[in-house]
């Protein structure tokens, strides 16, 4: 596993934002895991937020392209802190675009805030996680109606890899079906647990023998095919 993606996961565990334990989550899946984004809160947490995305949209997608869409809201600061990270780490300037929730209609109107959306673009997607595939049915077709558009792929920062609602396969799977383009993720749950499980981190061990075991009762209900 490529060394960024160990720091991540143990970055996810220091910040707070992926917990194990008892959770219910929207779909009322009870689940022995939950992450929650909106626990980076810090302008340190965000700078390496945006770098660990930053390197992990180099591997998957290069770095040819322009835009970098964040959905609103959580998306706003995952793209602003990705675009600022790839300019330092790889010298390379994209623009950053998020949309509002209700277009302005004075000032500087519209529904996009950060930068416009025109003919020619090719654009990164991204978000926090994504377990149903919703929100892209909403953003997706916010970025295509800016022009002639291309969007090269998404990028999430967990794979969650459980059955989405309405089939077998995860959500990042039925995106790249659906949508055409690649969907990716950061680190995956099984990553997760291959760097976590028995091994101390933050001078505990996150996930032991009883943890492990709740993992795998989940996804031998709720695993993607």
């Amino acid at each position: 596993m490529e060394q960024y993606k160990q720091e991540f996961i143990e970055f996810m565990v220091e910040s707070d934002v992926l917990k194990f334990g008892d959770f219910t989550l929207k779909s009322g899946r009870k689940s022995p895991f939950f992450m929650n984004a909106g626990a980076y809160v810090t302008g340190s947490q965000l700078m390496r937020l945006g770098e660990y995305y930053a390197k992990a949209i180099h591997e998957h997608y290069g770095d040819d392209f322009d835009v970098l869409f964040g959905p609103a809201y959580k998306g706003i600061p995952l793209s602003v802190a990705t675009t600022i990270a790839f300019s330092k780490l790889y010298n390379k300037e994209i623009r950053y675009c998020s949309n509002r929730k209700e277009a302005k209609d004075h000032g500087d109107t519209g529904i996009l805030l950060g930068s416009k959306i025109k003919d020619g673009d090719r654009v990164v997607i991204i978000e926090d996680v994504t377990t149903s595939g919703k929100s892209i049915e909403e953003t997706f077709p916010i970025v295509m109606a800016q022009g002639d558009v291309k969007v090269l792929g998404l990028m999430v920062s967990l794979n969650r890899m459980e059955k989405g609602l309405s089939s077998d396969k995860c959500a990042l799977d039925e995106i790249q079906e659906k949508y055409g383009f690649k969907a990716n993720a950061i680190v995956s749950m099984d990553e997760v647990v291959e760097h976590l499980y028995n091994k101390e981190c933050q001078g505990r061990v996150i996930i032991d023998d009883e943890i492990k075991g709740r993992i795998d009762e989940y996804y031998k209900q709720y695993g993607a095919n």
